[in-house]
Order: C-alpha cells, then sequence, then structure tokens
C-alpha cells in the first residue's frame, strides 16, 4: 500500500477508556449511543449519590434521587422556553440560511442564542428600513450532558423560521428577535440581513463547494474569499465543525459541543445571506444526541425535506436553482472505511437517490446534475477512495451521465479526468472540456475548506495551474468491505493542490449551457479550471 506524507494535525488528543481499539471499530452509533447513555446515567447516579450523602440536596430523599430520570443526550423536543436572563439581554448570533424544497419560494432562517428565549421571530422585509412581516420560530433546545474526558456538560438553543410563499428572484431583508428586544433597537437595526430567492426562469449564476472547514484562521479565510465569490449558495460536503474531532465513529471520539458556537459566530458573516447547504460527513455522526448521531444536526440545522426520510437523514436532499439539479446524500450510509452508521437507510437512500437522479435528469429545466457527499469516490489522499461509494452509486452516476461529484473527507484539492466504466473516459487537462454524455464524470475531491492539509503518496508531486507535474500513474489504494485497504495503480488523478482552497461554479444556460468550475486557494488564486459541456464539440 503506498505510504503517505501529510501536513501536521491539531486535533485534539483522544481519551481512553480502555476498550480495545477493534472492538471499537466494530461498534455501531447505536451501540456508541447506548454505551454513553449507560455511562452518563451511571455518572450521574454517583454524582446524586455523592451529592445526597454530603447534604448538598435538601428536600430530596435518597430514594428521590435514585428514581430521578437521568439526563441523557437525547435533545429536548421543541418546546417554547422560559429565558434565564431578561430578552434584552440575549443577543441572537450565528444566522445561517438554507433553501426549503423549493429555492424559488422557500427559504430556512437559523440562528442561536446563549440562552432560552420566549417567543422568538424573524421580521421580514422588501427594504431593510420596512420589516413588516413576522415569522414565528421555532426553538430547538440541545442539551450536551457532560461525560469526563468526552465532553463538558453544555446548553445551546437553536432557532428556526420556515419562510414560504415567497417570490422568485426577489431580494428579500430580515432581522431576527425574541420577546423583550425592542425591534428599533440600533444595534438590532444595524444587523439586518439580506437574501435573494432563486429565480423564475433560469439565468446564470455561481455556486461555491468545499469540504471539512472546522474553526480557524484557515476556514475564515476561505470564507473571505467566498464574500467575494457572491455565490447564489454554497455546497458543504460534510465534516462541518469538528465538535467530534476524532470521526471515527467509536467511543473514542472526543466531543465539545461548544465548537459549535464558534463555527456558527465564524460563518455569520457569509452563511446569514447565502444559504448553507451542508452534508454529512463522518466528523459529523454525534452519537451523545440519538442513536443515529444525527440529532445534533437536526437541532443546528433546517435543511431541504425533499430526501427520503428528514428525520432520519438530514443531510440528504435535492433542490433545483436555475438550470443545475442539485443532490446531496449521505455517504456514512455506504462507507466501508468508517462503517459506524454502515447500511442504517437499508437501502432507501440508494433507492430514492436513483428516483431522484432519473427525475432530474428528466426535468425540461435542468442541464446539469450536481451530486456531492463527504467520502471520496476517488482520491489518492490519505483516506483514499471508498469502495462503499463505488459499488452503491457509481452504477447510478453513470447510468444518469452525473455531470459533476463534489466530495470532501481529504483535506486537499484534487480533481480527476472524466472517468468512465471505472477508467479514464477522457483526460481532462487544466483548461479543458468534457461531455458527460460521451466522456464519463469528473471527480472534485474539495477538502480544503479549512483544516491542516493532507498530502498526496510519496512520490506524487502536486500539479496544479502555473505548476503542471502530469503523471502517467500513481500508488495508491480503495477500502473494501472488510475495512482493509486494496491496492489500486491508477491514472485519473489530474489536478493536486495541497492547501485551503474551495471550488466555484458558473453556471449558464441557454443553448449553449455550460458549468465553468474553478478551483481557488484561500488567497484566491485560481489552480484549476475545466468546462462541462453537454452535446457539443470540445474545446
Amino acid at each position: 500500500m503506498a505510504a503517505f506524507s501529510r501536513g501536521t494535525s491539531s486535533e485534539p488528543a483522544v481519551p481512553d477508556f480502555g476498550i480495545p481499539e477493534p472492538l471499537a471499530r466494530r461498534m455501531t452509533m447505536a451501540e456508541q449511543h447506548e454505551y454513553l447513555r449507560a455511562k452518563m446515567t451511571r455518572r450521574r447516579t454517583l454524582v446524586t449519590a455523592g451529592a445526597v450523602a454530603s447534604g448538598l440536596l435538601t428536600g430530596c430523599s435518597t430514594a428521590d434521587a435514585a428514581d430521578r430520570p437521568a439526563r441523557t443526550a437525547t435533545p429536548t423536543a421543541p418546546a417554547s422556553a422560559t429565558s434565564a436572563a431578561p430578552g434584552a439581554a440575549v443577543t441572537p448570533f450565528g444566522r445561517h440560511l438554507s433553501f426549503g424544497a423549493d429555492p424559488r419560494t422557500q427559504m430556512r432562517i437559523s440562528w442561536q442564542v446563549p440562552a432560552a428565549v420566549r417567543q422568538p421571530y424573524v421580521r421580514l422585509g422588501a427594504r431593510p428600513d420596512a420589516l413588516g412581516q413576522r415569522i414565528d420560530a421555532e426553538l430547538r433546545p440541545l442539551h450536551t450532558p457532560g461525560v469526563e474526558g468526552v465532553s463538558p456538560e453544555v446548553e445551546q438553543y437553536y432557532l428556526h423560521a420556515a419562510l414560504d410563499d415567497l417570490l422568485p428572484g426577489t431580494t428579500y431583508y430580515y432581522g431576527v428577535g425574541h420577546e423583550g428586544l425592542d425591534p428599533a433597537d440600533a444595534a438590532l437595526r444595524a444587523s439586518v440581513a439580506s437574501f435573494r430567492t432563486a429565480p423564475a426562469l433560469p439565468e446564470s449564476f455561481v455556486f461555491t463547494a468545499f469540504g471539512d472547514q472546522g474553526v480557524g484562521d484557515g476556514a475564515a479565510a476561505v470564507d473571505q474569499q467566498l464574500l467575494r465569490e457572491r455565490p447564489a449558495f454554497h455546497l458543504h460536503a460534510g465534516d462541518i465543525c469538528y465538535a467530534n474531532a476524532n470521526g471515527r465513529g467509536t467511543t473514542a471520539d472526543g466531543y465539545d459541543a461548544a465548537f459549535w458556537d464558534q463555527f456558527f459566530r465564524q460563518n455569520e458573516p457569509v452563511a446569514q445571506g447565502v444559504p448553507w447547504m451542508v452534508t454529512t460527513g463522518n466528523h459529523d455522526m454525534e452519537a451523545w444526541y440519538s442513536p443515529d448521531g444525527y440529532g445534533g444536526q437536526l437541532a443546528r440545522f433546517s435543511l431541504p425535506d425533499s430526501g427520503f426520510d428528514p428525520r432520519q437523514a438530514p443531510g440528504v436532499y435535492s433542490f433545483v436553482y436555475g438550470n443545475v439539479g442539485v443532490v446531496a446524500l449521505d455517504a456514512n450510509d455506504v462507507s466501508y472505511e468508517i462503517p459506524a452508521n454502515l447500511g442504517y437507510s437499508e437501502g432507501r437512500q440508494t433507492a430514492w437517490l436513483e428516483r431522484t437522479l432519473r427525475t432530474l435528469r428528466a426535468a425540461e429545466e435542468v442541464d446539469f446534475v450536481v451530486v456531492y457527499f463527504h467520502h471520496c469516490t476517488y482520491s489518492t489522499s490519505a483516506h483514499a477512495s471508498d469502495g462503499g461509494v463505488r459499488a452503491a452509486w457509481l452504477p447510478l452516476f453513470a447510468r444518469h451521465q452525473v455531470d459533476l461529484v463534489i466530495n470532501g473527507h481529504n483535506h486537499v484539492y484534487e480533481r480527476t479526468d472524466a472517468i468512465r466504466d471505472g477508467a479514464v473516459g477522457r483526460r481532462v487537462p487544466i483548461g479543458g472540456s468534457t461531455d458527460p454524455s460521451r466522456d464519463g464524470t469528473v471527480y472534485v475531491t474539495a477538502g480544503g475548506g479549512g483544516r491542516d492539509p493532507y498530502g498526496f503518496p510519496v512520490g506524487a508531486k502536486d500539479s496544479y495551474e502555473g505548476q503542471v507535474n502530469d503523471a502517467e500513474s500513481l500508488e495508491t489504494f480503495h477500502w473494501t468491505r472488510s475495512r482493509q485497504p486494496s491496492s489500486e495503480t491508477v491514472e485519473w488523478s489530474r489536478v493536486r493542490f495541497r492547501g485551503f482552497s474551495y471550488l466555484s461554479v458558473e453556471a449558464e444556460g441557454g443553448t449553449a449551457p455550460r458549468l465553468t468550475v474553478s478551483a481557488r486557494t484561500h488567497t484566491g488564486q485560481r489552480i484549476d479550471h475545466f468546462e462541462v459541456r453537454r452535446g457539443r464539440a470540445h474545446a
């Protein structure tokens, strides 16, 4: 198997529970959830017993204390709540948008408050000084229990407002608040943000994408570049925040929910005006909240309900913007490398994917189909390629001629040639073009969103615009069902760059539709570009 070079890692040390690593690897997310529930229940029982013995609890007998239900990591049902502080003292932060199922008429506005509040709302208007319409918001409190050596105890409060029946192609202004906040307050007026709904008829637009963001200087620098792009929406290919620093889906995964507070503050300058369309990575499975690991994601995001089961798989959905159909998938369901949630949908996600691709490809208004998810279909970097993704989804991508696949997981930028039947269907050099109906699909690993960069197999040189080092073949591997790597020699790795980066895609319609795909670094330097055209002669 190929050796790899990679950058340094700043991930926190992983706590040791004394569980043999082979056993930890075999645990499903449901088993991890039960393990943590038992650990938290036992911890609460011991703490309560100690407090009673010390006389710290009054008016409560030992029997009463033993009968109290243990606080688990299961999220509390959304409900109104009374703030521990006056409403005027609670300042909203971390606004982030997402589309509903129809980006022309639906928007979801989400934000956070540091304490529970009454009657949260969004005010909406056609001008920043005329926010007349009021839309009630839903409060989703999330409790993270303290587990010694794993996570501090954290209370978080997320709010979500569903905006429906909007006008297509229209700019709206909004402000968020709750009972006790004065809408005329100068700070609130200064925080008014805006968004624009998708147009009724296709027109040219730009969207951006990356995975593996986290919190830090690199992530903030990439965010600044996104602001300059002014995208219609942003695709986040998973590993969103890294509150779960290990991300292997084992009992050894450390966790700090407070990272989410930092994440939403960091991204607010972009996400308050650009729909931030996330999907689910391995670091986003958080066993403390629910047996499937997705309770935290359900509390923090309001994503389109167009997937096969929005409550079970919030990171699975589709939408159409202009002439592009976009499909988000949860690769945890098919991953051989990290199988903690392998098969959790019992095939329903893959069946939904086939129906969705068939529908999008048949839609007259859709020229291009873009699919994004976390684990890599084709990559030579540290995590390499996931055989589970290939086995489950490659036949569908080929059958329905998917135009572009975007992944994260590996903290690099790497782009393939057009791949058809598992081999190079057409070489696509920097500046080249491809027709997926004849050549196959280009796969992009865009994992440079902010975490420390990885490397490539020893001897594989970076190759990007201005520094091209073509390689005839590279030695790498892919993960198998037995969770063992299988070596392979590949010829499809066309562009490679280690460093912070993001993808920018311009979609054009009309009689000659095309996607112009570019990759840029956190300083704005272009490192790759190519075109996707359907049914036209190659440039």
